[in-house]
């Protein structure tokens, strides 16, 4: 049965444990929770017990797919490679049940399931949702009017330990509108504009300050004088042959010459994806990656490393002098992206990569004089 299904991965499981013991879902339930509708005890517990049990058994256990939060914990630990996240995402998609009876959201409560959809409505259709944010910020004063921060009840299992900020009059496009409109006054935050004094004051070396920074997150930036030759270099040290190149960004005739395929589609197979950067900011060591032709966020988002070229000149002080950019405005979709993918909320334990790309690779075109 699993062998013929999309879950045949997880016969390479040779029961070692590794999962179970890097499972932070595990570690604090134990094996005795994972129990079926039924309640009968799950024969295989832990993240490949969530996979298994389901495959093997039915869908009396596949609501355990529900009892992870991704976070990739298994699959970093297990010895061979099975891609745990992966699987489970397949069970919560019906997978593990027969063609005729798969649905998606399978192991899903039917509150959890009409408010999935009730959002899905309501984040589909712009006016809908724009409208949404002005009810949520008229509810949150009248829940908490004399704090910005609103105390949920206890019995919510959340009030105990964490206060919920009251949600902004004003949505995203409020806020940016002003910048479309010219308005060369207008400012991310007072902080952000207390930073950009300070560079301007302090005249800050940029390519400098933004190498120190993207550095400390784990990230890796190099000055190049030929661009395409020196991520040609790169690639064939790492053993790479196949990109997702935006298009126009590099010699596309060299790249053949020396062996390197491209493609400017999306494909799930292609390890490293090249992108331009139409800015780095300096003080966050962030670049900024808008779609448009050649989906250069597929590029900058689905492959295992992020290659990033950007001009030595676009380097920016910080936030503010980003948003007046006409290329971020004119944007359908744009992203700041600040080292590799990473997470620390489950047990505070730093994962990389879990989101996005392992490794992202800055080359600073220095090539131009000036």
């Amino acid at each position: 049965r699993l062998r013929n299904s999309p879950l045949k991965e997880s016969l390479y499981c040779i029961r070692c444990g590794a999962c179970l013991n890097a499972c932070p879902v595990f570690r604090e339930l134990s094996g005795h929770a994972y129990i079926g509708r039924d309640g009968s005890i799950a024969p295989y517990p832990g993240p490949i017990g969530s996979v298994v049990s389901p495959g093997l058994l039915g869908e009396n256990f596949v609501h355990l797919a529900q009892a992870s939060s991704l976070c990739g914990a298994c699959k970093d630990a297990c010895p061979v490679d099975i891609d745990l996240p992966k699987m489970l995402t397949r069970v919560r998609a019906g997978k593990s049940m027969d063609e005729g009876k798969r649905k998606e959201g399978a192991g899903l409560s039917s509150i959890t399931k009409l408010g999935l959809q009730m959002y899905t409505l309501i984040a589909t259709r712009p006016r809908l949702f724009a409208a949404s944010q002005k009810f949520a910020a008229l509810g949150s004063v009248l829940f908490s009017p004399l704090s910005q921060w609103m105390r949920l009840p206890g019995f919510t299992g959340w009030g105990p330990s964490r206060d919920f900020p009251r949600f902004a009059r004003k949505t995203f496009r409020e806020r940016f509108r002003p910048a479309i409109a010219g308005n060369t006054e207008f400012a991310i935050s007072k902080i952000e504009e207390r930073r950009t004094s300070d560079y301007a004051q302090n005249e800050i070396d940029n390519v400098g300050q933004f190498t120190k920074e993207l550095t400390a997150l784990s990230g890796h930036v190099y000055l190049a004088k030929d661009p395409t030759q020196e991520v040609i270099q790169f690639l064939k040290d790492r053993g790479i042959s196949r990109i997702h190149l935006e298009p126009g960004l590099l010699n596309e005739a060299l790249l053949q010459r020396s062996g390197i395929e491209f493609t400017h589609e999306t494909d799930p197979s292609i390890l490293a994806g090249v992108t331009k950067a139409i800015c780095g900011l300096a003080d966050t060591g962030s670049v900024l990656v808008a779609d448009g032709v050649g989906r250069p966020l597929h590029a900058s988002l689905l492959t295992e490393i992020h290659i990033a070229v950007l001009d030595k000149s676009n380097i920016l002080p910080s936030l503010p002098q980003a948003m007046k950019l006409p290329q971020l405005q004119k944007a359908k979709a744009a992203v700041f992206i600040t080292g590799p993918s990473r997470t620390a909320d489950i047990e505070m334990t730093l994962t990389i990569g879990v989101h996005g790309p392992k490794e992202i690779h800055v080359f600073v075109d220095d090539s131009k004089p000036g």
